[in-house]
C-alpha cells in the first residue's frame, strides 16, 4: 500500500498546480513491480486551500457558501485524480480509481463504507464525503491508508510517500540535517514536527505517524521515504534495505 502524500505530487501552496515530474517518476518504478498494489493520494493544492478558505472540514458553518466550495472540492479532487490515473496509464499500469464521495460517509478512523478493491491497481484518495453529524467533512487519505491496511487480506507493508524530506526528522525540516532523520520510531523517541494549519485540513505528519503506528501493531510493515527519490519508494516497496523511517508498534 502506497499512501501519495498531497504534498508530494501537488505544488501544495499554488492551486491547484501538479508536480507532474515527481508524479511521473513515481508512477515510472511502480510499473517495475509485480506486487500488487493499493494507492491513496492526497489533496494538496487541489483539496486543502479551497477546503481551508470554506472551513469544509468541520461541517455545516453558517454564513459560508459552502456548498459550492464541496462541488468545487470534488471537482478538483477529480481532476487531481485523473491526472494521477493518466500518469500510471502511461506507464502501463492497469487502475481503477474508487472517489469516496460515491461509497463513504463520515470522517475519521471509523468512516462507514465497503471498501472497494480492484481486480487490478486499487486507486483514491482524501475527499469530501457526506456525515451524518456535520453534514458533511473531509475523509483524510491517512484514514483511508489504516482501514485499507486494516481490513485488506496479506498486506505485506505500508509506504508513506512524503514529499522533501527522508522520513521523520528529530526537529522540523526547515531545522533538521541528515543526522536528525529517525530511522525507527519508537515511543521512547522525541521529536517536534511542523503543521501548516494555515493549509492543512487533516493532521498533518502526527496524524501520519499515528496512524502508521496502529497499522505497525497488526505486524505490518510501516516506512516513511523521500518520494523525491522515486527509487526509494520501489526498494520500499520490494522491502528493500532504504533510507527512511520505520515507525515500530507502540502504544498509540
Amino acid at each position: 500500500m502506497i499512501k501519495l502524500g498531497g504534498g508530494l505530487i501537488t505544488h501544495k501552496d499554488k492551486l491547484c498546480t501538479i508536480n507532474r515530474e515527481i508524479l511521473d517518476g513515481i508512477t515510472s518504478v511502480l510499473s517495475r513491480t509485480d506486487k500488487k498494489l493499493i494507492i491513496i493520494h492526497g489533496a494538496g493544492s487541489f483539496g486543502h486551500i479551497k477546503s481551508k478558505k470554506y472551513m469544509l472540514q468541520k461541517g455545516r458553518v453558517q454564513g459560508l457558501d459552502q456548498d459550492k466550495a464541496i462541488a468545487e472540492v470534488r471537482t478538483d479532487m477529480l481532476e487531481l485524480n485523473r491526472l494521477v490515473m493518466d500518469s500510471l496509464s502511461s506507464h502501463g499500469i492497469i487502475a481503477e480509481s474508487y472517489p469516496p464521495h460515491n461509497w463513504a460517509e463520515g470522517t475519521g478512523p471509523d468512516f462507514r463504507g465497503n471498501l472497494p478493491i480492484s481486480t487490478g491497481v486499487t486507486v483514491t484518495f482524501g475527499d469530501v464525503v457526506k456525515d451524518n453529524e456535520k453534514e458533511f467533512g473531509i475523509l483524510s487519505g491517512d484514514d483511508l491508508v489504516l482501514r485499507y491496511a486494516l481490513e485488506t487480506d496479506d498486506v505485506e507493508r505500508v509506504i508513506f510517500a512524503i514529499g522533501g524530506v527522508d522520513g521523520l526528522m528529530k526537529v522540523p525540516p526547515s531545522e533538521a540535517t541528515p543526522d536528525d532523520l529517525i530511522e525507527e520510531l519508537t515511543d521512547e523517541i522525541e521529536y517536534r514536527s511542523e503543521h501548516y494549519s494555515e493549509i492543512d485540513v487533516t493532521g498533518g505528519i502526527g496524524l501520519k505517524i499515528e496512524r502508521g503506528a496502529r497499522i505497525a501493531e497488526k505486524g505490518v510493515e510501516v516506512l516513511l521515504v523521500n518520494g523525491y527519490h522515486s527509487e526509494r519508494v520501489l526498494s520500499a516497496i520490494e522491502g528493500k534495505m532504504v533510507r527512511g523511517t520505520k515507525i515500530l508498534p507502540r502504544n498509540c
